[in-house]
């Protein structure tokens, strides 16, 4: 059965639930890392294969653990010892399960409106829209908070927001830049019918960067409206 629409106080508790949870980029790598062990990992494992101290994995695993992100299983040793049990810490299928916000009358509307302007106008109008948003993200995220964050941090940061709002996206490598890639998109076939509304998630990536890092100028490299596999945003 589909969950009922998150209201306003509900989506802005997931967001930032998601971005505090992987809002850090060693944190996301962990979480992928014991997402691919069948068996789950430690903390000693994480130190060994990020470079890392002890307590710093068992950190970001405790808060992975705290999201509901990875389960925590205690094993002891062989016969039962007095020795101090170990835990085992294995990805659950928590991430991401709650639904984006999404009204298909108003993103119906917002399609034929552009449609209603000049191509340049609508694609600056929407792009604008997007970066209004992206900016009051950025600034829910870090309130009162004046010292930007790291360039990947942030585009990180960036990907967990999107994906919050359903379009279960990533940072990655591209050539000599960072792009975020998109696999979803939340407009649906709107976007396809009005390929000009995918403005509007370029704009909130220049918004939230803004916001969170500083300016840049993100370019769209490819879009699924347009028959791409994924929307892809360089910066």
């Amino acid at each position: 059965m589909d969950r009922p629409p998150l209201n306003d106080a509900e989506f802005s508790a997931a967001v930032a639930a998601v971005t505090s949870a992987f809002g850090d980029p060693t944190r996301r790598e962990i979480f992928l890392f014991a997402r691919d062990s069948a068996a789950g990992v430690t903390a000693a494992e994480v130190a060994e294969h990020f470079e890392l101290h002890a307590n710093v994995a068992r950190h970001h695993l405790d808060k992975l653990a705290a999201g509901g992100y990875v389960g925590v299983h205690v094993e002891r040793g062989e016969g039962g010892g007095a020795g101090r049990p170990s835990k085992r810490y294995r990805a659950t299928a928590k991430v991401l399960e709650f639904p984006a916000r999404r009204d298909d009358l108003l993103v119906t509307l917002l399609g034929r409106a552009l449609a209603l302007l000049p191509e340049h106008e609508a694609e600056l109008m929407a792009e604008q829209v997007g970066e209004e948003y992206g900016r009051s993200l950025a600034r829910e995220m870090s309130p009162g908070d004046n010292a930007h964050r790291s360039f990947q941090a942030s585009l990180h940061a960036v990907a967990d927001a999107l994906t919050a709002h359903g379009f279960a996206a990533h940072a990655e490598a591209r050539g000599s830049s960072l792009a975020i890639v998109a696999e979803q998109c939340p407009f649906g076939d709107t976007a396809t019918q009005h390929p000009v509304i995918c403005a509007v998630d370029r704009g909130i990536v220049r918004g939230m960067l803004a916001g969170l890092y500083g300016d840049t100028a993100p370019a769209t490299t490819a879009s699924r409206a347009q028959g791409d596999d994924a929307c892809v945003t360089a910066v």
